[in-house]
């Protein structure tokens, strides 16, 4: 085991703290071939090949998620539309969602890491290490980071990488005092919430955000902020949970339960609804690209304000701001409507039963023959609402063939963009784009075209891949050590250089 320098509290150059020489190679002799022969490539020759060839998957890999997060920086994947750039990356490019969501996590944060990107390109660090490293790396400490990775095979380095998140996150009698929670309603009406809470108050209210999404079998790193990524290996089932988007859309969730169980016991259940007031003509109206969430609704021909009663275009919340025809006609697919008569002045003159959402029955035949998932393509996901395939304000039937099941995101980007969704005999249902362009359910593969060595520039060998220390026990007290001694270290040489300089500007 090489030892640290104990002059400086760093770790020395070229040292390891998971040393030592790879093993040497089996003895030659054959190896099986996929049709059950033996091969007669020597096992040297064959672990060269393996290993050279991860080396340029490394490169390859560093190339392909580089190309991904210009293109989520640049939001090509909007032109789809579609929710995410790693919905995009799982429907065309034939990637699972979870690994897919940790694509653009990694590719995202490797924009800021010079250091780790470099050593990523070059084929001396593996994908797996790479998406270790960026879950606690920062431009200030990439660089020693990737020092300490170096030795580390990628399972250390996820040991290593979850130590260092509890001892950097510890919970102190701070955090309590200054745990908080605020709120604006900013000018288009959207709400824009911040808390700060203490860790293990915190963990309390990302357990139930993820029971919430249905998310609660697999480990977690409380610290991501993966907008469209998530831990590879995450099932489709899961498909928005680690996302900001997914983890908002559960504590809406939380909160309409919440609500759900107090009208359920409430006298007066109304007090606890949120309402909606929707004039008939914003019901029935057509939606599509050029409809503007949350546009104020312009004056009626007889001189009416906007949002009058009797205005029949109107469309906002209760005693709130505006909402858009297209969001009040996806709310009407899932929420319990009331009608209301009112004359030219605005007095309610009448007021009609209830009309229900979808009896649970209904709901269970929807679900069986839907799978429980999404319907759009390339979608898998099992947060999903009922859809009215023919809007219910333009006589669609709440029935069977008239449902469909699609997530929270499809279903904004159905109503928004006016998708036209039509049933197949066999079950299945196709999505037409307002410009009559259908969405494939699986668009195909290019053709490869070329060597992988043609796809990246870094000079690799069987010996770029294979980290220094392959095969020692990783001493972590010491790794976490020598990680947190190296940034004091920097820190302190830092004030030092600040020091020097104000020093010098006084003489």
């Amino acid at each position: 085991m090489s030892e640290l320098a104990e002059h400086a509290g760093e770790v020395a150059p070229g040292t390891s703290v998971a040393g030592g020489a790879a093993g040497g190679g089996a003895a030659g002799g054959g190896a099986a071939a996929g049709d059950g022969t033996v091969s007669a490539v020597p096992l040297e020759r064959l672990e060269a090949e393996i290993c050279e060839l991860a080396g340029h998957l490394a490169a390859a890999t560093c190339r392909f998620l580089l190309l991904v997060g210009d293109f989520d920086a640049r939001q090509g994947w909007a032109s789809w539309d579609l929710p995410s750039c790693s919905a995009w990356l799982s429907w065309k490019c034939q990637v699972a969602p979870g690994a897919a969501r940790e694509h653009v996590r990694v590719a995202r944060a490797l924009r800021d890491l010079p250091v780790i990107t470099g050593e990523f390109a070059a084929g001396r660090m593996s994908y797996a290490k790479v998406r270790a490293l960026t879950r606690m790396a920062t431009a200030q400490t990439e660089a020693g980071l990737a020092e300490l990775a170096g030795p580390m095979t990628a399972g250390q380095l996820e040991r290593f990488a979850a130590a260092h998140r509890r001892v950097s996150r510890a919970d102190d009698q701070h955090a309590i005092i200054t745990r908080r929670c605020s709120f604006r309603v900013d000018d288009d009406g959207s709400l824009a919430m911040t808390v700060r809470l203490p860790a293990a108050d915190g963990a309390v209210v990302l357990q139930a955000l993820r029971a919430a999404c249905g998310d609660t079998e697999h480990p977690h790193r409380l610290h991501e902020d993966q907008p469209a990524a998530g831990p590879a290996g995450t099932s489709n089932d899961t498909a928005q949970q680690q996302t900001p988007a997914g983890l908002a859309g559960a504590l809406v969730d939380i909160a309409g339960d919440f609500l759900a169980g107090k009208i359920a016991r409430a006298a007066n259940p109304d007090i606890y609804q949120v309402i909606v007031h929707v004039g008939p003509e914003a019901l029935t109206a057509g939606t599509g690209p050029e409809a503007e969430p949350g546009a104020e609704p312009e004056p009626g021909a007889d001189g009416r304000p906007a949002g009058h009663p009797a205005d029949p275009a109107r469309c906002h919340l209760e005693d709130g701001p505006a909402i858009s025809p297209a969001t009040a006609q996806r709310i009407a697919c899932q929420a319990t409507v009331s009608w209301m008569l009112h004359d030219h002045h605005g007095n309610v003159l009448d007021v009609g039963r209830r009309h229900r959402r979808p009896p649970p029955a209904l709901r269970r035949a929807v679900g069986e023959r839907d799978r429980y998932r999404c319907q759009a393509p390339g979608c898998q996901s099992r947060r999903t609402d009922i859809h009215h395939i023919r809007p219910w304000a333009n006589g669609g039937m709440t029935r069977l063939r008239d449902l469909i099941l699609v997530c929270e995101p499809h279903h904004m980007i159905v109503h928004a963009c006016g998708y036209l969704i039509t049933a197949a005999g066999d079950g299945t249902f196709t999505f037409t784009r307002p410009d009559g362009t259908t969405l494939p359910a699986c668009p195909p593969l290019p053709a490869a075209d070329g060597d992988i060595a043609g796809q990246h520039h870094a000079d690799i060998t069987p010996a770029t891949i294979i980290p220094a220390g392959l095969g020692d026990k990783l001493n972590l007290d010491l790794a976490i050590w020598a990680c947190f001694a190296n940034a004091r270290v920097a820190e302190e040489r830092r004030q030092a250089q600040e020091q020097a300089h104000a020093h010098d500007l006084a003489a």
